[in-house]
C-alpha cells in the first residue's frame, strides 16, 4: 500500500511506501527455506571467476588470466587473500591496472558479451544497439529490480539509514606501490560492504542457460536525436509511449527482446534503429572524439571501429563515448554487475544463503567503488569536471544495469569531493543533452527521465542529487542584462530541461517536421495536435518530478522555492501588452512551468491559504510600484499597509501552500494568458491576410495591366507566403495551448482564486447574500486587478475557442462570481474591467455561442441574479456613457450593444419578468436607460444609413463601365478605400434592431397592462414619437420646439 506523509512544515505531500509493507515482505521472505547445501569455498571462488570472468590457474578463452594472483597462489595460496572483499579487490584492480599498463594488447578484447543489450547487438546481422524505453522508476534499468538483486542489495538501497558500518574509504588494502596514482587511488581500491539481511532472496524463476555469443571487443554508445531531419523508422504497431507523433504507419517491425535479459524490459521496448549505413561507417574515423552533444542512435564500435551505424550520421554531429581505457574498464565493471543479477536469477536459492549472498553484495559495492575510481580518472588520468561524463550516453540509452546508478549514488554521496568530481559532469552532459532535445522525435523525454529518477534517489530524508543540483553556480544566475527572463532560461540548469516546446516561434523544428506539407487538413492537425500533446503531458510529468523531489529535500526546499519566484519576478514583461520577447522566457518554457506549479498546488487546502500573503513582508513576489489595484490608489495601499502594519505586525511565516498557491497565481497571468493574447492576434493577422488576398484577386482586373501590376504581384505573393507561416504557426500553437487537460487545469485553478475572493467579500461564503456591505474590503480593494481581470480573460478565451471545457466542477463558482460582481459593480473601480465581465457573460448567451447555452442558463436562474441582475446592467448601462477614457465615445456603444443581447434574453426568462417591471414603475434607471437606448439607436441608424447611400453612390458609378474606366486611378482607389470603410458602419448599423426590438416588447407589456397604467407616461411618449420622426426623416419635437 502506499501511503501520503504529508511534511507538516512545508504542506508538501510526499508519497511513499509505507514501512509496514516493506516489514512484510522481510518477514515473508524470511520464511523462505534456504535449500542446498552449504556452498564452499572452491564453489564461491568459482562463482567469483564466472562474474569476474577471470582466472589464475588456466589460460583460457573468454577469461582474463590474473598472472599476479596466479603467482601469488602459487607461493603461498592461504595468505593471498583475507576474506572474500579483500580478493575481489585484488581482481578488479589486477584486471583494471592491465588495462592501463597494456598499451599493445585488450586484456578485455577476447571476452564474449554476456549482458543484454550488448550480446543482443552483436548476435543481430545488422548490429544494432537496442535502445531500452523505460517511463518509471518502478521500470527504469537505473533503478533496482525486485528480481535481479538479492535481498543484502535491497536492504542497503532502501533502508533508513543506508550508512555502512565503516568509514567508505578506510579500509582500503594497498596491493602494490605500482599500483597508486597521484590522486589517491591507492587508497581507494576496496569498499566495505554494509552488513545486510543475509536470509531474504530475490523474487523471480531462474533464467536459462546462457547462449553463446560472438565475441566482442570494447564497444561505444552513440546517440542522435532531433538535429537530424530523417527520422528512424518506426513500428506501426509502437506505442505512442516511445513513437514519435508522426502520421504514417511505419512498416518496419519491431525487434524482438531476448529473454532473461536483466536490463532490458520486454513491457518497454526501444524503437528499431534504422538499417546500418555502409557509406556512414566508412567515414567514421577509427580515433573517437568528443563532441559536445549527445545524439541517439545504437551505434557499435569494436576495437576503434564502428561496425554499425545509423544512416542519420551524415545529418549531425555525434556524442560518442570516447575509445579509451576508461571507456574498456567501464564496459567490463557494467558487465560483471550486470552479471551479478543474472547469476541470482538463474540460481536464487543458491543465492539467498548467508554467505553468497553477503558475496554477491560484495562484488556489486567493489563494481560501483571502482567505477567511481575510473570516473575521477584515479587509475589513469585524473578528470576535470568540466569533462563530459562517460557515464551520460549508457544513462541516456538507459542500458545500465537495474540500480547501478542508485548504487553509485549510495556509495559516494557521503565523500562530498568524490561525489561532485562524479555527478557534475552527469548533470551538465544532461543539461546539454536537453538543449538539444525537440519535440520533433521522442527522443528529448530521455534526459528528463534521467535526471527525474536521480532527483529522487533519496537515502533516508536526503536527496543527495538535489543538494548538488541547488549548488550548482548555474542554479539562480544573477541576472546581467534586462532580459533577466530570457537569461533565467538560457542560463539557468533547470531553464535547458523546461524549454522544450511546440510553438514555431521556440522550435522550428516541430513546424517542419509536422505542418510542413502541401496542404494541413483539420484531421491530421488533430491527430497530430494530440499526439504531441502527449509528448507534452510527459516532458511535464518529468520536469514535475525533478521540482517535486527538490522541494521534498529539506536542504533544497528554499532554493526551489527560490527558483520558481525567480522565474515568475524576471518574466513580468510577459503581462505587457507590448513585450520584447528576446526579454522574456519563452511561451513554452513558461507553459511548462505553469503545469509543474498547478501539479504541485493540485491538494492545496483554501484554509492553508492566507489572502494577505501578497502583502506579506517576506512575500518573494515582486509587484510592479504602478500596478493597477481593484479598487485603491498606490496611495491608499501604503496608507493601508502603514496601518496594518503598526508596531505588531499580524503577518505569520509565509507556509508552502500559501506561497505555491501565490507563485501558481502570478504564473498564470505570466503564461496561459500571454500565450491566449498571442494566439488570439495570429487568428485576427490570418483574417487581414486572408481579407487581403481576396480583395487583390478580387481586383486583379483593375491593376494587371497598371503600371502598379508588379507591385501587386509581389505583394500577392509575400502575403500568400506569410499566410502559410501562420497557418503553420497556428497549428503549432493548437497543439500547445487548445490542450483540454492543461485548459481544464487551469480552469479548476481559476475556481480556486475565485473561491479565495469570495470568502474575502463575504465570510459567509457560500451562503452570500447580495447587495454586498457597501464598504470595500480593503484587502480586496488593495489586490492587483488583474487577479479579478485574469479570471474573465480566460472565461472570454475558452467560450471562444474551447468551449466544452467550461463544465467542470468550479463552474458554479465562477457563475456566482460573475452575478456577484456584476451586481455590486461599486468594488470595482475600472468601468472596463466591468465591461470584461459583461463581455464574458454575453459570449455565453446562447444566441452568440450556442455550445454555452447550459452555462448561461445557470447565470440568469442563479438565485443572487433574478432580483439584481437587471437593475445593475440598466445602471452601468448608463454610467459607461463616462469611462474617462478618449475612446469613450466609441466604447459604449459596443458595452452598450453587449448588454441589450443580454436583456434580450433575460426577458425571454419568466423569472426576470417582475424585476423589469420592478424597475419600470420604480423609474430610477430605467428612464436614463430608455433615453441612452433611443440616442444611441438614433446616432447609429444615421451613421449607418449615410454609409449606405455612399456604398450605393460608388455602386452606381461602377455599373457605367466606360465612365468608370475613365476615371483617374487615384479617384477610384480612394472609392474603394471609403467603400471599405464604410462597410463595417452598415453591418453595425444592420445590427441595432436589438433596440427597437427590446423597447417594442417593452411597449407592449405596457399597452397590455391598461388597469395600472392607463397610458404611458408623458415622457415615454415623446421620446417615443421623437424616435419614429428621425426614423422617418421628419424633424423631431425638440428641433420644432427648442423650447423643450
Amino acid at each position: 500500500p502506499i501511503a501520503g506523509i504529508v511534511d507538516v512544515d512545508s504542506g508538501i505531500e510526499n508519497m511513499e511506501v509505507d514501512e509496514s509493507d516493506r516489514r512484510e515482505k522481510r518477514s515473508l521472505s524470511d520464511k523462505e527455506p534456504s535449500s542446498g547445501p552449504e556452498v564452499s569455498e572452491e564453489q564461491a571462488l568459482q562463482l567469483v571467476c564466472k562474474i569476474f570472468r577471470v582466472s589464475w590457474k588456466d589460460r583460457d578463452r573468454d577469461v582474463i588470466f590474473l598472472s599476479s594472483l596466479s603467482a601469488q597462489f602459487k607461493q603461498n595460496p592461504k595468505e593471498v587473500f583475507s576474506d572474500f572483499k579483500d580478493l575481489i579487490g585484488q581482481i578488479l584492480m589486477e584486471v583494471l591496472m592491465m588495462s592501463t599498463q597494456t598499451r599493445d594488447e585488450n586484456p578485455f578484447a577476447s571476452l564474449t558479451a554476456t549482458s543484454q543489450p550488448i550480446a543482443a547487438a552483436a548476435r543481430s546481422p545488422d548490429r544494432n544497439l537496442m535502445l531500452n524505453a523505460g517511463s518509471s522508476s518502478g521500470t527504469s534499468p537505473m533503478f533496482c529490480n525486485l528480481g535481479s538483486f538479492s535481498a543484502s542489495s535491497l536492504s542497503s538501497l532502501y533502508e533508513t539509514s543506508p550508512v555502512p558500518t565503516t568509514s567508505f574509504w578506510s579500509s582500503v588494502p594497498v596491493l602494490s606501490p605500482s599500483f597508486a596514482s597521484p590522486s589517491r587511488a591507492a587508497s581507494q581500491t576496496a569498499v566495505s560492504s554494509t552488513s545486510l539481511n543475509p536470509h531474504s532472496a530475490a523474487s523471480g524463476t531462474a533464467a536459462g542457460s546462457q547462449s553463446s555469443s560472438p565475441r566482442y571487443r570494447p564497444y561505444t554508445v552513440t546517440h542522435l536525436w532531433g538535429s537530424s531531419p530523417c527520422p528512424a523508422p518506426r513500428s506501426s504497431g509502437t506505442s505512442i509511449l516511445s513513437g514519435s507523433p508522426s502520421l504514417p504507419a511505419r512498416s518496419s517491425s519491431p525487434q524482438a527482446v531476448p529473454a532473461g535479459n536483466s536490463r532490458q524490459r520486454p513491457s518497454s521496448v526501444g524503437p528499431p534503429l534504422p538499417p546500418a549505413s555502409p557509406s556512414a561507417a566508412s567515414r567514421r574515423p577509427s580515433s573517437l572524439r568528443i563532441s559536445p552533444r549527445y545524439l541517439f542512435t545504437g551505434e557499435l564500435s569494436v576495437g576503434g571501429k564502428i561496425i554499425q551505424s545509423s544512416n542519420w550520421d551524415s545529418c549531425s554531429d555525434h556524442f560518442t563515448i570516447e575509445a579509451c581505457k576508461e571507456t574498456d574498464m567501464l564496459n567490463y565493471l557494467i558487465e560483471c554487475f550486470d552479471r551479478v543479477g543474472i547469476e541470482e536469477k538463474k540460481a536464487p536459492k543458491m543465492c539467498s544463503q548467508p554467505s553468497v549472498s553477503q558475496l554477491l553484495s560484495n562484488i556489486r559495492s567493489q563494481c560501483i567503488s571502482h567505477t567511481a575510481l575510473v570516473l575521477q580518472g584515479s587509475l589513469t588520468q585524473p578528470r576535470s569536471m568540466q569533462q563530459p561524463s562517460f557515464l551520460v550516453p549508457y544513462m541516456l540509452c538507459r542500458n545500465l544495469p537495474y540500480g547501478f546508478i542508485q548504487e553509485l549514488v549510495r556509495t559516494t554521496h557521503q565523500d562530498e569531493e568524490v561525489f561532485k568530481q562524479i555527478f557534475i559532469p552527469i548533470l551538465q552532459g544532461l543539461a546539454l543533452a536537453a538543449k538539444e532535445c525537440s519535440l520533433d522525435n521522442d527522443y528529448f523525454k530521455y534526459p528528463l527521465m534521467a535526471l527525474g529518477e536521480l532527483c529522487e534517489t533519496k537515502f533516508g530524508k536526503t536527496h543527495p542529487v538535489c543538494n548538488l543540483v541547488a549548488s550548482l553556480p548555474l542554479w539562480m544566475p544573477k541576472s546581467l542584462s534586462p532580459g533577466s527572463g530570457r537569461e533565467l532560461q538560457r542560463l539557468s540548469y533547470l531553464g535547458a530541461f523546461f524549454s522544450f516546446s511546440v510553438f514555431a516561434e521556440d522550435d522550428a523544428k516541430v513546424v517542419e517536421k509536422y505542418f510542413s506539407g502541401p496542404a494541413i487538413t483539420l484531421e491530421n492537425s488533430r491527430v497530430v495536435s494530440q499526439s504531441l500533446q502527449h509528448y507534452l503531458e510527459l516532458g511535464r510529468q518529468e520536469l514535475f518530478k525533478i521540482l517535486h523531489s527538490i522541494l521534498l529535500n529539506g536542504e533544497t526546499r528554499e532554493a526551489a522555492l527560490g527558483y520558481m519566484a525567480a522565474v515568475v519576478n524576471a518574466n513580468m514583461k510577459k503581462a505587457q501588452m507590448q513585450t520584447d520577447d528576446r526579454l522574456v522566457s519563452t511561451d513554452g518554457f513558461m507553459l511548462n512551468f505553469l503545469w509543474v506549479l498547478q501539479q504541485l498546488s493540485t491538494k492545496i487546502k483554501l484554509e492553508t491559504v492566507d489572502p494577505t500573503y501578497i502583502f506579506h513582508p517576506r512575500c518573494r513576489i515582486t509587484l510592479p510600484n504602478d500596478e493597477t489595484r481593484v479598487n485603491a490608489t498606490m496611495e491608499d495601499v501604503n496608507d493601508w499597509l502603514t496601518e496594518l502594519y503598526g508596531d505588531q505586525p499580524p503577518f505569520s511565516e509565509p507556509k508552502f501552500p500559501t506561497e505555491c498557491f501565490f507563485l501558481t497565481l502570478h504564473a498564470h497571468h505570466l503564461s496561459i494568458l500571454p500565450s491566449c493574447r498571442r494566439y488570439i492576434r495570429r487568428l485576427r493577422a490570418i483574417r487581414e491576410l486572408n481579407r487581403t488576398v481576396e480583395d487583390l484577386k478580387n481586383n486583379e482586373s483593375q491593376w494587371k495591366d497598371s503600371p502598379l501590376a508588379t507591385r501587386h504581384r509581389e505583394m500577392l505573393k509575400r502575403c500568400k507566403t506569410q499566410l502559410k507561416k501562420l497557418v503553420r504557426c497556428k497549428a503549432c500553437a493548437d497543439a500547445g495551448l487548445l490542450d483540454e487537460s492543461l485548459l481544464r487545469r487551469c480552469l479548476n485553478f481559476y475556481g480556486l482564486v475565485i473561491q479565495l475572493l469570495l470568502r474575502i467579500l463575504d465570510p459567509a461564503y457560500p451562503d452570500i447574500t447580495l447587495p454586498l456591505n457597501s464598504d470595500v474590503p480593503k484587502v480586496f480593494a488593495a489586490l492587483p486587478e488583474f487577479y479579478v481581470e485574469d479570471v474573465a480573460e480566460f472565461l472570454f478565451f475558452i467560450v471562444q475557442y474551447s468551449p466544452q471545457v467550461l463544465y467542470e466542477p468550479c463552474t458554479q463558482d465562477i457563475v456566482m462570481f460573475l452575478v456577484v460582481m456584476l451586481c455590486n459593480q461599486n468594488y470595482i473601480r475600472n468601468p472596463y474591467l466591468v465591461a470584461k465581465l459583461v463581455e464574458v457573460m454575453f459570449m455565453t448567451n446562447p444566441a452568440v455561442q450556442p455550445r454555452t447555452q447550459k452555462f448561461f442558463e445557470m447565470i440568469e436562474n442563479h438565485p443572487l441574479s433574478t432580483k439584481l441582475l437587471v437593475p445593475s446592467l440598466m445602471k452601468f448601462y448608463t454610467d459607461v456613457e463616462h469611462t474617462g477614457a478618449t475612446s469613450e465615445f466609441y466604447d459604449k456603444f459596443t458595452i452598450r450593444y453587449h448588454i441589450s443581447t443580454i436583456f434580450k434574453s433575460l426577458w425571454q426568462n419568466i423569472a426576470h419578468h417582475g424585476t423589469f417591471m420592478e424597475e419600470f414603475n420604480s423609474g430610477k434607471q430605467f428612464v436614463r436607460y430608455i433615453n441612452m437606448l433611443i440616442n444611441d439607436t438614433t446616432f447609429l441608424l444615421d451613421e449607418s444609413l449615410e454609409s449606405l447611400k455612399r456604398i450605393h453612390e460608388v455602386q452606381e458609378e461602377m455599373k457605367n463601365k466606360e465612365q468608370w474606366d475613365q476615371l483617374p486611378r487615384v479617384r477610384t482607389a480612394s472609392q474603394f478605400s471609403h467603400n471599405f470603410a464604410d462597410n463595417p458602419l452598415v453591418d453595425t448599423g444592420g445590427a441595432l434592431p436589438w433596440g427597437l426590438h427590446l423597447y417594442h416588447h417593452v411597449l407592449l407589456v405596457l399597452l397590455q397592462q391598461p388597469l395600472l397604467v392607463s397610458q404611458p407616461p408623458p415622457f415615454l411618449i415623446l421620446l417615443s414619437t421623437t424616435l419614429f420622426r428621425v426614423l422617418l426623416g421628419l424633424p423631431s419635437y425638440l428641433e420644432s420646439n427648442p423650447k423643450l
